[in-house]
């Protein structure tokens, strides 16, 4: 028999299919829910969780952007999130914590209403299947949404709708994800991951002004480019850039570091896994499974 996996909700471990709510609760109708993706990975000493209080901070400040009450803590979250890894056996898995209006009514007001937080961990591998050969993308039509239509440094479900059309659209006419532009034309991101460039020895990536979300990934990847001596540039990316690119790159923390080798059908570079690509997705891979003791405290051991 399949082991028993669980949940956490609400202060409890709660075997997965008896974790239910009501089919009218509000973050399921509105998309009002906030959440996380983190990843834990195998190492040799067992499962750790990859940088867990950093996505734990970027949840909480979710909900407060949406003033959405969550009553548990960081500490709290996180020991819960390493106690849930254990719990399931976990040596590598996708966790995801999900805060929501678990209020079953017809109507936008959530003043009052009953919140509640809940954790699930999952086995999962490779977000795009040909991760290691590159992917194939297009520039979406549609464009990223900005700070004037919704906040784009809060992680909420709804945000995601802006996602989900655009990578659909994508990959209905062929390619493997999209990328979107700003509302102002210039480069923002991936439909769920960052976008980085490498031109001339130079890693290149989006800056806040393009209202993208500040990837931990993200940041993961530049804290480990700087301490390698390479420069690092955080600005406006003109979309003609993509075409003109050496390497090109998203990241995030279902998709790791994921190549792109074609943009609108231009071959991106030689067209295949570029030579600072691959050192940055080793050195991550490295950081990440406690391989490299100098990023050791990214890590939280189960």
């Amino acid at each position: 028999m399949p082991k028993t996996q669980y949940v956490w909700l609400d202060g409890n471990f709660i075997e997965s299919e008896k974790a239910m709510v009501p089919i009218l609760t509000h973050s399921l109708q509105y998309g009002s829910g906030i959440f996380e993706g983190i990843r834990a990975y195998s190492t040799g000493k067992g499962a750790a969780v990859f940088r867990p209080g950093d996505h734990v901070r970027r949840f909480l400040r979710s909900a407060r952007i949406y003033s959405m009450p969550v009553s548990y803590s960081e500490k709290e979250l996180t020991s819960a999130i390493l106690r849930l890894v254990k719990k399931n056996g976990l040596k590598s898995c996708y966790v995801r914590p999900f805060a929501f209006y678990n209020d079953a009514h017809i109507g936008l007001d959530v003043t009052g209403k009953k919140t509640s937080v809940a954790i699930a961990a999952v086995d999962f591998g490779s977000y795009f299947g040909n991760k290691d050969k590159g992917i194939k993308c297009i520039v979406s039509s549609w464009r990223r949404i900005d700070s004037q239509i919704l906040p784009v440094q809060a992680k909420a479900s709804g945000n995601y709708l802006n996602s989900i059309i655009a990578s659909h659209d994508a990959r209905s006419k062929g390619a493997d994800e999209a990328i979107l532009l700003d509302i102002r034309g210039f480069v923002a991101e991936g439909p769920g991951e960052n976008i980085f460039i490498v031109r001339d020895n130079k890693l290149i990536t989006p800056s806040e002004s393009s209202d993208i979300l500040l990837g931990i990934t993200r940041d993961s990847l530049i804290k480990i480019a700087e301490s390698r001596g390479i420069t690092v540039e955080e600005r406006e990316v003109h979309r003609e850039e993509l075409y003109t690119a050496d390497e090109l790159f998203f990241s995030g923390t279902a998709a790791e570091l994921t190549p792109i080798i074609e943009v609108d059908g231009r071959r991106v570079g030689a067209g295949k896994v570029g030579p600072m690509t691959k050192i940055l997705s080793d050195a991550y891979s490295g950081a990440a499974t406690g391989a490299d003791s100098e990023f050791s405290d990214w890590l939280a051991y189960v």
